[in-house]
């Protein structure tokens, strides 16, 4: 981590229980739709050049896939991607916008002259009708912290199964999860030991929270301690909402001697549909983007020699409270001629 940059560039996914933040009859659903209804977030993901260039490339390279075609944008925000579509000559673009954002993109789509070309439809996925029984395309920017927080994958296969024709296609079609090992002693010491001894008092309780509370920021690479194991692999267009829960193992192997003080997983999306493979990492070894890593910290400092090993499990569960938060739980061990650790852990995106 970057601690003279924590406090423009880091996130932090709270961990907390839902009705002691959220207050009224509100739930922390209805607050990620609140959120996306700030302009703010959007300037975040609109200049985001690596996720939102991608899109354009994808739509304006592969114009044959959109031309005379019937789109379906889920979560489309400002419309950007809309936009794209109607540009690349689709027949119809129908975006759907559950937040306030929905009136300003309406706004955006008369101002840019595609009224004629792009619907926006305010409201969610799974209680709109739309005017046509079948769309040849769904394209979402559906990803969210650990690829899975937010878990607008669901809508994504929602309208798939509802709306997508036979042989239809989803933008994009496939992601992936990975998971690391990284060296970082200083971070750890600065936001989770602190609460050990805060002038002169102990607050570990509160430590014991921090604990739990994936850590959203961007990893420098060389703090990289051992390969990655791929986690999970989506297949879009055919999987189905159950697959987005799973047990995973993995094993990740020293590339240096040094101290392992967090797992660090990120996620790749591609677009194989594309006339040349298309897609991004938001990998610690790539170019940053807003998803940034998420960083999981252990309980444990693991000595590890080059060579050695940490095996483990990864469980990934929907919190049954709100679908929308992830529930992680996280087994790992460690037999090595200077540490032997065997551990297991909870963590809640919240």
């Amino acid at each position: 981590m970057n601690p003279e940059f924590e406090d423009a560039d880091e996130t932090i996914v709270v961990a907390a229980d839902d009705s002691s933040i959220l207050g009224g009859d509100k739930t922390s659903a209805d607050y990620y739709f609140d959120s996306y209804s700030h302009f703010g977030i959007h300037e975040e993901m609109l200049k985001d050049v690596v996720r939102t260039k991608t899109y354009q490339n994808v739509i304006y390279k592969n114009k044959f896939l959109f031309k005379d075609k019937i789109v379906l944008d889920v979560g489309a925000g400002t419309g950007i991607l809309s936009l794209f579509c109607a540009k690349a000559g689709a027949k119809h673009v129908y975006a759907i916008e559950c937040s306030q954002m929905a009136d300003m993109a309406k706004e955006i789509v008369k101002a840019n002259g595609f009224s004629d070309v792009i619907t926006v439809l305010k409201g969610k996925v799974e209680e709109i009708d739309l005017p046509v029984p079948q769309v040849d395309i769904i394209i979402s920017e559906w990803m969210g912290y650990f690829l899975l927080y937010e878990n607008m994958l669901n809508t994504v296969l929602y309208a798939r199964d509802k709306w997508l024709v036979n042989n239809g296609i989803v933008l994009p079609d496939n992601a992936s999860l990975h998971l690391t090992a990284i060296e970082d002693s200083v971070y750890k010491e600065d936001k989770i030991e602190f609460w050990k001894n805060v002038y002169g008092f102990d607050m570990s309780c509160i430590r014991k929270q921090s604990m739990m509370e994936p850590l959203v920021d961007t990893v420098d690479q060389n703090q990289i301690v051992t390969n990655s194991q791929l986690l999970k692999n989506m297949n879009i267009s055919k999987m189905t909402s159950g697959d987005a829960s799973f047990t995973a193992p993995f094993k990740l192997v020293a590339e240096r001697d040094d101290y392992i003080h967090a797992l660090v997983a990120y996620f790749d999306v591609s677009f194989s549909v594309c006339h040349k493979m298309t897609g991004f990492s938001t990998g610690p070894r790539s170019k940053n983007t807003h998803w940034k890593q998420t960083v999981l910290y252990l309980e444990d400092v693991l000595t590890i020699c080059q060579g050695e090993f940490v095996v483990g499990t990864m469980t990934v569960t929907q919190n049954k409270k709100n679908p929308r938060d992830v529930d992680i739980t996280l087994k790992y061990s460690l037999n090595g001629c200077r540490c032997n650790v065997s551990r297991t852990q909870e963590y809640k995106m919240r």
